[in-house]
């Protein structure tokens, strides 16, 4: 029975990856700072009280990540498995963003993903094994105006965990780094309506958390593979439009056409 670690249970990919790992026999230490609506989230989806560990995190905390990892090692000795996926979203053009979305951003999506690796690597380094399975975004890979900021916390996520992932391997611990584009959660509500947000839009389908959990299973755990993107065509097109920064926004303006027809499809 392998133990994993997960951020942002009480909804969206935390949760429901926190209801598959369940179901796949492993043991889970879910942990969200809504503690109230995680404990709901438990009741609601029948996650087994034995195999299931409810805890609260900021992971903006380093107090609260060494309690989290602490309750953790007491239940079961162990991590085999740490997924950073809590995440947040402000739209908002760069003229207009206020410090406050700035720290906000920043301090979840950027250092939260740090504090949880860094404490994670601490421990699985001490094993001598373990896996890191980062969740950053398809705009980690390539500028998203509207989204300045959280873009620029998405490529920070990516670099981060690949340069752990070249540090961690040889200490035998796995860190992988999951992309995706936009997935239906509540975030996809938050960018509804506005406009800064529209390149989010711009794929050729929305993604289902299932997608998601595809990629979790099947590309990280099993196969550990270092980055995996969601889709992989749309992000090797962002990787590309990155090389080329100027062929890259002459692309980005169609493509946010794009997105505004189907924000109000969606609407």
């Amino acid at each position: 029975m392998k133990i994993c670690l997960l951020t942002g249970c009480a909804s969206g990919i935390g949760r429901h990856l926190t209801g598959v790992l369940l179901r796949e026999g492993y043991s889970v230490a879910a942990t969200d700072v809504a503690i109230s609506q995680l404990h709901q989230a438990a009741r609601t989806d029948h996650w087994p009280a034995d195999r299931t560990l409810l805890l609260p995190l900021n992971v903006r905390s380093e107090t609260d990540w060494q309690y989290v990892i602490r309750q953790t090692l007491d239940r079961w000795q162990r991590i085999d498995i740490g997924l950073n996926i809590a995440g947040v979203i402000r739209p908002g053009y760069v003229a207009t963003i206020t410090q406050e979305d700035i720290d906000f951003m920043v301090d979840v999506n950027l250092k939260g993903v740090m504090l949880g690796t860094r404490y994670l690597a601490e421990l699985m380094i001490r094993q001598q094994t373990g896996h890191i399975i980062n969740i950053a975004s398809l705009a980690g890979l390539a500028p998203v105006p509207g989204l300045g900021i959280y873009s620029a916390t998405k490529f920070a996520v990516r670099a981060f965990s690949l340069a752990a992932a070249g540090e961690l391997r040889p200490q035998g611990v796995v860190v992988s780094v999951i992309c995706p584009d936009l997935v239906d959660t509540d975030m996809l509500a938050q960018q509804l309506g506005r406009p800064e947000a529209a390149l989010s839009f711009s794929g050729s389908r929305v993604l289902t958390v299932q997608d998601v959990e595809r990629a979790v299973l099947q590309k990280a755990i099993a196969r550990r593979q270092l980055e995996i993107m969601i889709p992989n065509s749309r992000g090797w097109l962002g990787k590309i439009g990155n090389l080329f920064p100027k062929l890259g926004l002459a692309l980005t303006n169609r493509l946010i056409r794009k997105g505004l027809a189907r924000q109000q499809q969606l609407r």
